[in-house]
């Protein structure tokens, strides 16, 4: 294979990443991306300091470097690509297994997974049942029209992982505002060091409490297991507890909303799955949201730690990466007329919650919330429908996770 590097580009020519998704197609790829991806596995990007890094376009190569020991997720080798300025400025407050490299990473997260194994989580399906079903009777109980958002989408995982890591609901309206504050690309550093500090102190004053009184939850089991016993440093536990917090409701929230979204305008699709008894049909649904989806909306980052060569390419040594999962999940080579949602496609081949070891530790958890959740939502309303124009609903353009900030709804 002869092995090249891509011309030398004037600064302007390079695109700017993250790309505009079209304002008529909202729930697709930016075109630009889908565009790369048909031409090249990997193109050049402009970043928003100026720096520039390699995009990795298609499934193939995504998944062949998401599981490349020699590609870093550690944001402090020079070189990594930061999604923002504030996100750069707070790496010290968010360091996690989630961007450590292996054996560090491999370390912190055996604590946590055993906790999201199959078998574990299949056990909470009947806890995440019923806190969907008393939000809908709620929400039929409630005015109309309801905010999909606030009524549904966004208690259920709340209420889920606070159930979990054993965490106040009460204190919801804090750590659900704290979240929307470090995801969005648009929050100054100020902001997020800010926000990091009280998040921080309001865990730190949690797991106190969890140490004078554990109870049966995933936060004291971690401060009796881990801390006591020297394992995990307390402000290793405070990061962790702040990860599962935030990637335990935030994701999930805006797949409920996105996946109703998009099911409301592929109505056939939905009546479909309305009616089926078939779990695995609601199983295979999900997937392929998931794919059709992929709310990660600025792209895995990784560094290469030495010269790969892949797909023709030289990516050498300390550049970055952007992987846009969005992409890899429409590409048509292995999801043919990925452009389209099939209910019934076998689409266990996406990479919705990344590939390799870094994959989502919360991906059963995940499963299983929107199984429930979209089953029981379309199944007792059965006539949901949008309560607005679809060109009047507000996407999430500015976050690091898609979706709506509303979903006004009626039945």
């Amino acid at each position: 294979m002869t092995l090249t590097h891509l011309p030398d580009q004037a600064l302007g020519d390079i695109p700017f990443y993250p790309m505009t998704r079209a304002a008529s197609c909202p729930l697709d790829p930016a075109p630009v991306l889908s565009d790369l991806r048909a031409k090249v596995p990997f193109a050049r990007v402009r970043l928003w300091d100026g720096s520039t890094a390699w995009l990795v376009t298609r499934h193939a190569e995504q998944r062949a470097l998401l599981a490349d020991p020699r590609v870093s997720a550690d944001p402090y080798r020079p070189g990594y690509p930061f999604q923002s300025q504030g996100l750069r400025d707070i790496t010290d407050e968010t360091q996690t297994f989630l961007n450590m490299d292996d054996p560090e990473h491999a370390r912190l997260r055996r604590m946590v997974a055993g906790t999201f194994t199959v078998r574990r989580i299949e056990g909470m399906r009947p806890v995440v049942r019923k806190i969907a079903d008393d939000l809908i009777s709620d929400l039929l109980a409630g005015p109309r029209p309801a905010d999909l958002v606030s009524r549904f989408a966004l208690p259920v995982p709340s209420l889920v992982i606070c159930h979990l890591l054993g965490i106040p609901y009460a204190d919801r309206d804090f750590f659900q505002l704290a979240s929307a504050t470090l995801i969005s690309r648009e929050t100054s550093t100020a902001a997020m060091k800010d926000t990091m500090a009280e998040v921080s102190g309001y865990l730190e004053q949690l797991i106190s409490r969890k140490l004078a009184a554990p109870a049966d939850d995933l936060l004291s089991r971690l401060t009796s297991e881990q801390i006591q016993t020297g394992q995990m440093t307390r402000q290793e536990l405070v990061k962790l507890a702040h990860l599962l917090l935030l990637a335990g409701h935030e994701t999930t929230a805006n797949m409920i909303t996105l996946g109703t979204l998009t099911l409301l305008r592929n109505p056939g699709q939905l009546a479909q799955l309305r009616n089926a008894d078939d779990p695995k049909l609601l199983a295979g649904a999900v997937e392929e949201l998931l794919r059709y989806l992929s709310i990660i909306h600025t792209g895995l980052r990784r560094l290469a730690l030495e010269d790969i060569e892949i797909a023709g390419q030289v990516i050498r040594a300390g550049e970055g990466l952007v992987i846009p999962i969005e992409a890899a999940n429409r590409d048509e080579t292995v999801f043919p007329r990925a452009g389209m949602l099939d209910i019934r496609r076998n689409a266990r081949q996406h990479i919705a919650f990344g590939f390799g070891v870094h994959q989502c530790v919360g991906q059963q958890l995940a499963r299983v919330e929107l199984q429930v959740a979209y089953a029981a939502l379309y199944r007792r309303i059965p006539t949901l429908a949008l309560a607005v124009d679809p060109g009047d609903i507000r996407f999430k353009h500015d976050g690091l996770i898609y979706g709506v900030h509303e979903l006004p709804v009626t039945w």
